[in-house]
């Protein structure tokens, strides 16, 4: 794992405000990855315009594809893929797809057998084991990352399949979600990050000594956060929490799975209390119920607080969003919950950016804008009944 203890700290040289210099050395030490300047980040709203863009790069690809998803459906939208990827393989290109051992039983027939016929060179993250299904079951690869020619990327929390099409009326398990095109130096950072990923599912050495030195594009700040249970720190926790301490003004949580642990609640009600604007928009209809009823047994912890939850009404939004005082934030695969912290495999971009964190602030408040707001008196009124299994499935919180 990269150590960079000895590199510059770069808020030396940056103009920041100084309240977050503190957050910033705190998120060196803890991701022991460089923050690196010079990079431009797009965001993709939905299936429409994240999968275009997509294909449209692996079409174009001359040298390599480095594609990892979590649910990759044999859909319409998965079999084009499945098209592009085979006529990159034809070309020449040096083409390599990880899918999720549990993440592809999602759809019929499986993906990886179709990219195989195709002969697409493919591995599995710890493939599905009937034998040891309860091993198998958590410890999951959740990231989403495709690198084209290792200088350019996509991140974020969208799978490849029709479930994230905003159009698709017709779609039970729509979800709406957002992706990220990524440019500039942090890219060769999102495919080493592929890279060990590839390294562990195929027991071959495909990594570089150093990650490659790619040209500024831009202004905005950008670092990795690799986070799994087999990392030093809980990574991702401690991002969320550093940064919630830190902030002055604002701080916009948007997750579609809200189960935190006792010292996130703590970390949210102290900003709140301190007189931050903590926002918290959850979807109003989850495809988890289990999980809804989780996070409904606890919101009280963070409503009699200050903190303001919102529901956002259907259809399912899957995005993720953590915003601080429209300067900061962090995208990507991680939700607020323990299967995200401390179970599976996640890939996030921190970004220092006031222009682009603005639009993403942006995004949040129109969500926030059509969404209703939740009170503590409509919590403790619900129904015995309703208590009672909500409670029973907060039992479950460590595994959700």
């Amino acid at each position: 794992m990269p150590d960079n203890s000895d590199l510059d700290d770069p808020v030396l040289t940056a103009d920041w405000p100084s309240e977050h210099f503190g957050f910033t050395r705190l998120s060196r030490k803890v991701t022991r990855r460089r923050f690196v300047q010079g990079n431009q980040i797009e965001l993709l709203v939905n299936g429409e315009e994240a999968y275009p863009a997509m294909l449209e790069e692996i079409r174009g690809a001359h040298d390599s594809i480095g594609l990892s998803t979590y649910i990759f459906d044999s859909d319409r939208i998965g079999l084009r893929f499945v098209d592009a990827l085979a006529e990159a393989v034809a070309r020449g290109v040096d083409v390599k797809v990880l899918v999720d051992g549990v993440g592809e039983t999602y759809s019929r027939p499986r993906i990886s057998s179709l990219l195989r016929e195709k002969g697409i060179p493919t591995a599995k993250f710890m493939p599905w084991d009937r034998w040891r299904w309860l091993l198998h079951l958590n410890l999951r690869n959740h990231r989403k990352i495709l690198v084209v020619d290792g200088k350019l990327a996509f991140t974020g929390g969208m799978n490849i399949g029709v479930r994230h099409l905003a159009d698709a009326e017709d779609n039970p398990k729509k979800a709406l979600d957002l992706h990220f095109k990524v440019r500039g130096p942090v890219v060769a950072d999102i495919e080493q990050a592929f890279l060990e990923d590839w390294s562990f599912a195929t027991g071959a050495n495909h990594l570089r000594g150093q990650p490659l030195e790619l040209p500024s594009v831009g202004d905005l700040w950008a670092r990795v956060i690799i986070d799994g249970p087999n990392e030093d720190f809980e990574k991702l926790r401690w991002m969320y929490m550093g940064a919630t301490n830190a902030a002055r003004e604002t701080v916009r949580v948007m997750t579609p799975y809200f189960v935190p642990d006792r010292e996130l609640v703590v970390s949210l009600n102290a900003a709140a209390m301190r007189g931050v604007n903590v926002d918290i928009v959850l979807p109003e209809e989850s495809n988890i119920p289990f999980v809804s009823w989780a996070t409904d047994a606890m919101l009280w912890q963070v409503l009699e607080h200050g903190v303001r939850v919102y529901r956002q009404p259907a259809p399912f939004t899957h995005s993720k969003l953590f915003v601080v005082d429209d300067c900061y934030a962090i995208v990507g695969s991680g939700n607020f919950d323990a299967r995200s912290l401390r179970l599976n495999f996640e890939f996030n971009l921190e970004i220092y950016s006031e222009e682009f964190v603005s639009k993403l602030a942006e995004h949040f408040d129109q969500a926030k804008a059509r969404s209703a707001l939740i009170t503590l008196a409509e919590m403790d009124g619900r129904p015995l009944a309703a208590k009672f299994r909500d409670g029973f499935a907060r039992l479950f919180a460590p595994y959700l």
